[in-house]
């Protein structure tokens, strides 16, 4: 029994599955791929290294052991055949990076290679060589509504001794800090807080970084890692829905925010629907229309280049807003989505920086990395799925909503501490005076804009407005609606468009090449 992005006993398949056999044996594997790859941060190597140890104990008093092994797949499947004679492979369906995708393709062929079955069962509501998006919704709602699956009572365990747990500092990653909150138990006790009450304004702190902290459900980690199924999510959030509905006023409120939660569980499975059918989403642009448009794809990614995207991932922007966020997310792997997006926002149009060296550097900072939400939503909030409405932030307009008296941007940029709070969003305002102070004087404390938020901004518009108005622009947006956009499912009407059958993922990269939240 395979264990990926699955990390739990609940509502659990292969688990299951396994259940049956003669003799059983979970495995995880912490592969050098995954290590080396651009989206890997140390602190998620720490969250599944802590979530397996959890994981490990609740398996092994049901009798089932789990081996967690490092190396290349096909090594380590081989090197435990030689303990293990494995007849059968039950893992869940992943629709993650391109390298677990070709790393799926070598398991198939290494399994096909040595008689070995294997089975892979899906574990959300993405939907596998997907024919058409008519009728989608339909599915998803009946996988989500249909029973879990029981937890097995035992195991007949295999006899293999499960060796330590690799340790970071053992796979030679640097040290961070102990996640608090990694694995099954968390995120049971994270949903039920949320249901009993921490939900509540839900729709209303999406937006601020402040309030996002604990009014957001802060379950995107656990989805991301498997230690709760969207389904046990869904059938939760929809029976509390159901029971607040029948009460007062202030209970049919609180159900009218989760209400807005339970369809955030429908566009993450939206979202991951596109990199499904499309695995070249992950490196070239849906909308081909834009290729060559922004430097680094196709155009010299020039020194101006470099040093606006070492400004923006570093915090130094001279945007408050804009800082306080990356420097936030940075140090924590997390960040509400209104603030995700207008980090995009910013790099691609007032930077005009391309959205895939950006997005490997945001996918490696956020925790709760899912690559099919992840590169639909940086092309979306780029402008290149050729589809979506232009969404252009403005950080000083971000900070006067969500942080008007400044607490996030002074938390997160201490340069700011003394500033009067009538300038805290745009301290480059301050006359020379007030900036002697306040101890913030810019250009030496802190820097001065990066770019002009005006001009940049007319630029990126005056760029893509005239690039949607070309006939074979319209022409491919028709295109990408009808393979990628929502129907009539009760999604919001803002949506617009990996089938593995349909495009190969290894030869979409070959091609790519050639040329990147609940």
């Amino acid at each position: 029994m395979w264990l990926k992005r699955d990390l739990r006993v609940r509502d659990h398949a292969p688990l299951a599955a396994a259940a049956a056999a003669d003799e059983a044996l979970a495995l995880a594997v912490i592969e050098p791929a995954w290590l080396a790859s651009p989206e890997c941060h140390p602190r998620h190597v720490a969250w599944k290294l802590a979530a397996l140890s959890e994981l490990r104990e609740a398996l092994a008093v049901r009798g089932l052991p789990l081996v967690v092994r490092v190396g290349p797949i096909p090594d380590v499947f081989d090197a435990l055949r030689r303990e293990f004679a494995f007849t059968h492979l039950f893992s869940h369906e992943e629709t993650g990076p391109g390298w677990t995708y070709d790393r799926d393709r070598t398991v198939a062929a290494w399994c096909r290679a040595r008689g070995v079955a294997w089975q892979e069962f899906a574990q959300t509501g993405v939907i596998r060589r997907l024919r058409s998006r008519n009728g989608w919704a339909q599915r998803w709602q009946q996988r989500m509504d249909a029973p879990e699956v029981a937890m097995p009572a035992g195991w007949r365990g295999a006899p293999v001794a499960p060796a330590p747990l690799p340790t970071p500092a053992g796979l030679g990653l640097p040290a961070v800090d102990a996640p608090t909150a990694a694995g099954e138990r968390a995120a049971w006790a994270t949903l039920a807080s949320f249901l009993a009450g921490r939900g509540r304004g839900y729709r209303r702190h999406l937006s601020s970084p402040l309030a996002a902290a604990d009014g957001c459900s802060r379950l995107s980690e656990h989805l991301a890692f498997g230690t709760i199924s969207m389904r046990c999510m869904h059938q939760a959030t929809s029976a509390r829905i159901d029971a607040l509905a029948a009460g007062d006023a202030d209970e049919r409120r609180f159900a009218h925010d989760l209400r807005g939660f339970a369809g955030r569980l429908r566009w993450h499975c939206h979202f991951m629907q596109k990199l499904e059918d499309e695995p070249a989403i992950e490196f070239r642009h849906f909308a081909r229309a834009c290729d060559g448009l922004r430097p680094g794809d196709g155009v010299a990614w020039d020194a101006e280049a470099q040093r606006r995207f070492d400004a923006w991932r570093e915090g130094a922007t001279g945007y408050p807003m804009v800082d306080a966020c990356m420097r936030s997310l940075n140090a924590t792997g997390w960040l509400n989505f209104r603030m995700r997006a207008m980090l995009v926002s910013f790099a691609s149009y007032h930077l005009w920086l391309h959205w895939r060296p950006t997005g490997l550097h945001l996918a490696r900072q956020f925790l709760d990395f899912e690559a099919g939400i992840h590169w639909s939503q940086m092309q979306m909030q780029s402008g290149t799925t050729g589809i979506n409405t232009l969404r252009i932030y403005s950080p000083t307009k971000q900070a006067l909503d969500h942080d008007a008296d400044g607490t996030f941007v002074r938390r997160w940029v201490p340069e700011l501490q003394g500033v009067p709070t009538a300038f805290v969003a745009q301290p480059w305002r301050m006359p020379a005076d007030v900036q002697q102070r306040a101890g913030c004087v810019i250009g030496r404390d802190y820097p001065p804009p990066v770019v002009d938020d005006r001009a940049a901004v007319e630029h990126a518009k005056q760029r893509l407005y005239a690039l949607r108005a070309e006939p074979e622009a319209r022409a491919e947006a028709d295109a990408i609606q009808q393979r990628h956009g929502s129907r009539k499912s009760g999604l919001p009407p803002t949506a617009r468009p990996r089938g593995r059958a349909a495009t190969p993922r290894a030869a979409a990269q070959r091609d790519l090449f050639d040329e990147a939240a609940p």
